[in-house]
C-alpha cells in the first residue's frame, strides 16, 4: 500500500466528516458576528442556463422566509474543463430544468432550442442596471422567464452599456472561481455552495438553525423526495438501467436506494457500468473535485448513507474493480458485489488497488478470492463498459449516475423520484386499461 493509500482515508473522513462541516458553519458565524456584518447569501445567475431561470423565479420567496440579504452577480457559463460534454450539458439541461419545474409547480418550458446571443445580452444589460438599482429579487424571475419565451422587451435606453456588463461578469466568474465554484444557480452562504433548487434544503436547513426564519418558517421549499419504503405489485415492471461508475461518489450514495427501489417494484436493475471521466481523458477541474465530495457527503448524511472514509479509486483500481463485474453478474452477485465495492472504497477506506483490498470486497459479496483473480486477467469489461458508455451518450446523458426507465432518461442520485414516478406510472396506465 502507497503513503497515499494509506493516509487518504484519515484525512478524507476528517474533512468530510458532519462534525467539521457543523464547526466551519459555527466559526464563519463567529466571524460574521463580530464584523456586524447582515446575513449575506450571494447568488449567481447565467441567463443561458435553465437552472438560473428555475432559481430566479423562486428569489422573491426564499427572502420572505428568511431575515438574509441577497448579493446577486452575473456569471458566464462554466470553463470547458467543467463542461466537457456543453452540447449534451446545455441540450440536457433543458429538460431537466422543465422536469423539474413540472414537478414543483414553476414555471420553464423546454422549446428545443437556446435563446439567442442578442436576447442573452438584452438580459444581461437589463439584470445589471436591475442589481444596480436594487430589484434584482423582484425583476429576475419575470425577465428570466421572458427571455426563454422569447418575449423578452428591448433594452431601454438607460440601461447599463454592454462595457459594464463584460467588467461584471469578469469580476463575477473570478470570485465564483476564487470561492470554489464553476456553474450558475448557485448559491454561496458563509463558506459553503449550493446548487439549485436541488441544494436548497441543505440551505434551509442551515438558515433555520441560526434562528433566521421568519414567521415561524419550519417547512422546506424543496424538500428531497422520500424513497419508496413498502413494496408494490406491478404487473410488467419496467427495467431500470443503472448508468454508474466505481470512481463517482454519487454512483455510490445512489446504489443502495436505486436496488432498493428495484427490489419493491420488482423491476430488475441492469448494471450499465462505465470508465469514470477523468480515465476517459476528461478534465476534471479542482473546484469541480472538492465542490462534488463536499455535496456528496451533505447528501449522504440526509439519507443516511455511509461516506467518508475514501480511498479514491483512481486507476488500477477502479480497472481491478471493473474487472470482477462480469463474474459477480454470471453468479447473480452484481447488486452485492457493487454494494460491497462501493461502501469498501467510500465509506471503510479500503484500497481496492491491494490484493488485500479487493479480496475483502470480493469475498463478502459472495465471489471467492480463487476466481476474483483469474477474472482479473480477463479484459471482457472493457468491451462492455465501452458499450455501455455509447449507450448512454445515445440517451443524450453523459455523466453518473444516470437512469433510464421506459421513455425517461435522467441524470443524477438527486433524480431517482423521477425513476420511481415512470414506475409507477407504468403501473397507473396498466390499471386504467384493465378498467376501460
Amino acid at each position: 500500500m502507497s503513503i497515499k493509500s494509506w493516509l487518504m482515508p484519515t484525512i478524507s473522513q476528517h474533512l468530510l466528516s458532519r462534525h467539521r462541516l457543523l464547526r466551519q458553519r459555527e466559526r464563519a458565524e463567529r466571524l460574521r458576528a463580530s464584523r456586524c456584518e447582515p446575513h449575506l447569501l450571494h447568488y449567481f445567475h447565467q441567463v443561458d442556463d435553465p437552472y438560473s431561470a428555475l432559481a430566479a423565479s423562486i428569489l422573491p420567496r426564499l427572502l420572505a422566509r428568511y431575515d438574509i440579504q441577497l448579493v446577486p452577480h452575473l456569471v458566464g457559463a462554466p470553463p470547458d474543463n467543467a463542461a466537457p460534454e456543453r452540447g449534451k450539458l446545455i441540450s440536457y439541461s433543458r429538460r431537466d430544468a422543465q422536469l423539474l419545474a413540472r414537478h414543483w409547480d414553476l414555471e420553464f418550458d423546454d422549446t428545443g432550442v437556446q435563446p439567442s446571443e442578442p436576447a442573452c445580452a438584452r438580459a444581461r444589460e437589463q439584470l445589471l442596471a436591475a442589481i444596480e438599482a436594487g430589484d434584482f429579487v423582484t425583476r429576475a424571475g419575470s425577465l428570466s422567464a421572458a427571455l426563454w419565451r422569447g418575449v423578452l422587451p428591448d433594452a431601454a435606453a438607460s440601461d447599463t452599456p454592454s462595457a459594464s456588463v463584460g467588467a461584471h461578469l469578469d469580476q463575477a466568474n473570478a470570485l465564483r472561481k476564487r470561492l470554489g465554484h464553476y456553474l450558475g444557480a448557485t448559491f454561496y452562504y458563509a463558506g459553503e455552495w449550493y446548487w439549485g433548487m436541488d441544494r436548497l434544503h441543505h440551505l434551509e436547513q442551515r438558515l433555520q438553525a441560526l434562528g433566521l426564519a421568519r414567521n415561524g418558517v419550519a417547512d422546506l421549499m424543496f424538500a428531497p423526495a422520500a424513497d419508496m419504503r413498502t413494496a408494490v405489485v406491478l404487473k410488467k415492471p419496467l427495467p431500470i438501467d443503472f448508468f454508474f461508475s466505481l470512481r463517482s461518489p454519487y454512483s455510490a450514495i445512489v446504489a443502495q436506494r436505486v436496488f432498493d427501489l428495484g427490489r419493491l417494484t420488482g423491476a430488475e436493475v441492469r448494471l450499465r457500468y462505465l470508465l469514470p471521466m477523468v480515465m476517459r481523458g476528461l478534465p476534471v477541474p479542482r473546484e469541480k473535485r472538492s465542490y462534488i465530495s463536499q455535496d456528496a457527503a451533505r447528501e449522504a448524511f440526509v439519507r443516511g448513507i455511509p461516506f467518508g472514509r475514501l480511498n479514491d479509486p483512481l486507476g488500477r483500481p477502479t480497472e481491478r474493480g471493473l474487472a470482477l463485474m462480469p463474474l459477480a453478474e454470471r453468479l447473480g452477485k452484481g447488486q452485492q458485489y457493487v454494494l460491497s465495492f462501493m461502501r469498501g472504497v467510500w465509506a471503510e477506506g479500503l484500497d481496492a488497488g491491494s490484493d488485500r483490498g479487493l479480496c475483502r470486497i470480493a469475498e463478502r459479496s459472495g465471489l471467492s478470492w480463487d476466481d476474483a483473480r483469474r477474472a482479473l486477467q480477463d479484459g471482457v469489461w472493457r468491451s462492455i463498459a465501452e458499450h455501455n458508455r455509447q449507450e448512454m451518450f445515445g440517451l443524450g446523458l453523459w455523466g453518473v449516475p444516470s437512469f433510464k426507465v421506459g421513455e425517461c432518461a435522467v441524470w443524477g442520485q438527486d433524480r431517482l423520484w423521477a425513476v420511481q414516478e415512470e414506475l409507477l406510472k407504468n403501473r397507473s396506465a396498466a390499471s386504467a386499461q384493465a378498467l376501460a
